[in-house]
């Protein structure tokens, strides 16, 4: 009979592949509290999202190399631990945030503020911890969406605490003035307003802060690329060309920002009819998936146009949250694993990166 070790389960595991990292888990030190009794093996694996896409495939190949070494029982635990994508910051406005990531559009009107709202509840419902910020000043939705009232109070640190749902840290311009009233700000007003939601609100540690920009290329992109690191950019496009002109912008502005870019998500692909699921492509076919190949970028995924996506938003039950997901809501949650893969990978990245050192 043969005797299973720690050592062996060890070397066995190093045949597991952290498939977006390129990497073992062994070597990436996501195999913790391993147990044996005779030939049944406990531990936890230790994901570096805990939306991480590829969950099943790291399972299945765990067992089989398991099994290979005369394992018959294998239970394993799922942890998470979200690393810092940008792990050195001179100076660091939001310090309990491990992550950053801005969504941005060159235009109104493509679904940026949906793709906001149901990435940050998309990450949340695979158990990180999330925020999002309104970055909208003059034109904030972000409550209603995400079916929020009231007023936020002082922490006992006099910062201003966000107000919750979903999981989902939230701040907003709009909990602050009346309903209904206008915010004719003009940009120094607008960046001052995102500088301080950063500053002065209470997000603890956070693994993700998503931030819904405004659409365009304004000085709240600028404010926000100048106070803090943004760890990636996601950009939302429909695929008409007026569409795809105007998020060419907003590209060219974060690189001239060296902000980077974690792909384009394709809004309103087609029409999802409730009644027979057929899909209609009503503004064009394909437009996001050929501005990210021409740009080199990669293409983060299409949702589709469904009608509860509008009926969530209006009544502030984002799709990722409805009790029966339609197509968007599946979507999305995928758009949502893809980004968080993409951010684990900048962190790997990050984390190997030599320091260097200036005499």
């Amino acid at each position: 009979m043969t005797v299973i070790t720690e050592g062996a389960v060890l070397e066995a595991l190093r045949a597991v592949q952290e498939p977006e990292l390129g990497r073992d888990i062994v070597t990436l030190d996501m195999v913790k509290s391993i147990v044996i009794d005779g030939d049944a093996v406990a531990f936890t694996i230790e994901l570096t999202t805990p939306a991480c896409p590829l969950k099943d495939e790291i399972e299945g190949n765990t067992r089989s190399v398991l099994a290979g070494i005369g394992v018959s029982d294998v239970q394993i635990t799922w942890g998470a631990m979200v690393r810092r994508a940008q792990p050195r910051q001179a100076e660091q406005l939001v310090p309990g945030v491990k992550n950053i990531i801005a969504v941005a559009s060159g235009k109104g009107g493509v679904g940026k503020s949906t793709v906001s709202v149901n990435l940050a509840v998309a990450l949340a419902q695979a158990g990180a911890s999330v925020g999002l910020l309104d970055g909208d000043i003059t034109g904030p939705n972000i409550p209603q969406m995400m079916g929020i009232e009231g007023q936020p109070k002082a922490s006992a640190n006099n910062k201003i605490t966000p107000l919750e749902r979903y999981g989902v840290k939230t701040i907003s311009i709009q909990f602050f003035v009346p309903e209904g009233q206008p915010i004719v700000w003009r940009g120094p007003l607008v960046g001052g307003a995102i500088q301080q939601f950063l500053r002065d609100v209470e997000w603890g540690e956070l693994d993700y802060l998503v931030i819904d920009l405004p659409p365009g290329t304004s000085d709240a992109q600028l404010t926000l690329a100048q106070a803090v690191p943004i760890s990636g950019a996601v950009l939302v496009t429909t695929p008409q060309e007026v569409s795809l002109s105007d998020v060419t912008k907003a590209l060219a502005m974060f690189q001239r920002m060296s902000v980077p870019v974690l792909g384009v998500v394709e809004n309103m692909t087609a029409f999802a009819c409730p009644h027979c699921g057929e899909l209609t492509e009503i503004f064009g076919r394909g437009g996001g998936e050929r501005f990210a190949a021409k740009h080199e970028l990669e293409y983060l995924g299409g949702v589709p146009l469904d009608i509860t996506v509008r009926q969530g938003g209006d009544v502030g039950v984002p799709a990722v949250a409805q009790r029966e997901p339609g197509p968007a809501a599946l979507a999305l949650t995928a758009v949502a694993q893809t980004v968080a893969a993409r951010m684990s990978v900048r962190a790997a990245t990050a984390a190997a990166r030599p320091l260097i050192s200036i005499s």
